[in-house]
């Protein structure tokens, strides 16, 4: 199984995208999704995440501008990214942690905020 994500692009400053994430098969106890994102010259970090329970959990500089959001019936992730600034010019990563250790990642989708 993999997670393919999508909807990334370039966009100006102030714009907003919503990128996609779905699995190709099915993937079972999965306990949280999330995004992830690295810009070059720096370490992947967490944007954001959701629990099975629909808890979320934002980093501090997307908070009130990001918006995760799963779908249960479809196993697909969202997020959507809002008031986008050229500092978050990034590859964004969807993941899934189900139990057992086991966590799958997506290819990656670029996005790119600048003038």
């Amino acid at each position: 199984v993999q997670l393919q994500a999508s909807g990334g692009g370039l966009v100006q400053p102030g714009g907003s995208l919503r990128l996609s994430c779905s699995p190709t098969g099915n993937i079972g106890g999965i306990w949280v999704r999330g995004w992830y994102r690295q810009a070059p010259g720096k370490e992947r970090e967490l944007v954001a995440s959701i629990t099975a329970g629909g808890d979320t959990n934002y980093a501090d500089p997307v908070k009130g501008r990001f918006t995760i959001s799963r779908d249960i019936r479809s196993n697909r992730l969202y997020l959507q990214m809002n008031s986008l600034q050229p500092e978050d010019t990034a590859v964004y990563y969807c993941k899934y942690t189900a139990n057992g250790g086991r966590y799958y990642w997506g290819q990656g989708t670029q996005v790119t905020v600048s003038s």
